[in-house]
């Protein structure tokens, strides 16, 4: 990549690194300025000449720089780009759901591993009808999904399992059985992405509960011992293997 950089969408599909500078398209309109061209996370909606810079980039006076290793991809409803890559270490965002281990209970907040560089705090009044009176039955080990109220690299990041209106919106405590293992940052988008195929062929081999944390973890419960293993084991073995082996895999399965 020459010094000065490339444009983004002619390297979308292909291998970036650390320090590669991303050109971006000129604006349709030129009084549109750079804040309205580049919108940090995903909150913005879809809206001609506007990006989204996700995970991997970050924002620079000549466009989008790269931060990590891997392939670019590209968006183009809502015009989001990112880098993928098998990142298994997680850096906590503002907004993203994830899965915490609770490690202590320090007063009024729980600590809780989240996979990052630091844990995260999560207050007893941050559950749907938490009071000062009804608090939350939470123990050191409890597993709990929730979502990123503050994340940023000077402050401990905090958490919630409520979202705006005070709601729990399938956020809390989860189920004491099940299974919980971690795995790429990559596998995780691809199972979040909408009608996902791993998820859909899963869902006609048994019944069962999913919860996906963008941090990594999985936690999956089926009704037997030996259906959550082999669940586990499909998901896990997902990343590698080309939706053909998948569907075998599951057809040899089914016939049992």
């Amino acid at each position: 990549m020459s010094a000065r950089g490339e444009a983004a969408e002619s390297l979308v599909g292909r291998v970036v690194l650390p320090g590669d500078v991303l050109l971006l398209p000129v604006p349709a309109r030129p009084e549109e300025d750079e804040e309205r061209l580049l919108r940090l996370g995903a909150a913005a909606g879809p809206s001609r000449g506007r990006l989204l810079c996700g995970p991997g980039l970050r924002r620079c006076a000549a466009g989008l720089l790269v931060t990590k290793a891997g392939v670019l991809r590209h968006r183009a409803a809502g015009g989001a780009y990112w880098v993928d890559s098998q990142q298994r270490r997680y850096v906590p965002v503002k907004g993203d759901h994830v899965i915490g281990i609770v490690t202590a209970k320090a007063g009024d907040v729980f600590k809780l591993d989240v996979g990052g560089s630091e844990q995260a705090s999560l207050s007893y009044l941050a559950f749907e009808g938490a009071t000062k009176r009804n608090r939350p039955n939470v123990q050191v080990g409890d597993l709990i999904y929730g979502q990123f109220l503050v994340a940023n690299k000077d402050m401990e990041p905090e958490m919630v399992c409520i979202d705006s209106s005070g709601r729990s919106s399938g956020m809390g405590l989860i189920g004491q059985d099940g299974f919980l293992f971690k795995v790429s940052l990559g596998l995780i988008r691809k199972l979040l992405a909408p009608k996902c195929d791993i998820i859909q062929d899963l869902s006609q081999l048994y019944p069962f509960e999913l919860v996906l944390g963008m941090n990594g973890r999985i936690w999956v419960k089926a009704k037997t011992v030996q259906q959550t293993l082999i669940l586990v084991n499909i998901l896990e073995a997902s990343e590698y293997m080309t939706a053909e082996q998948r569907k075998q895999v599951l057809a040899k399965l089914s016939g049992n």
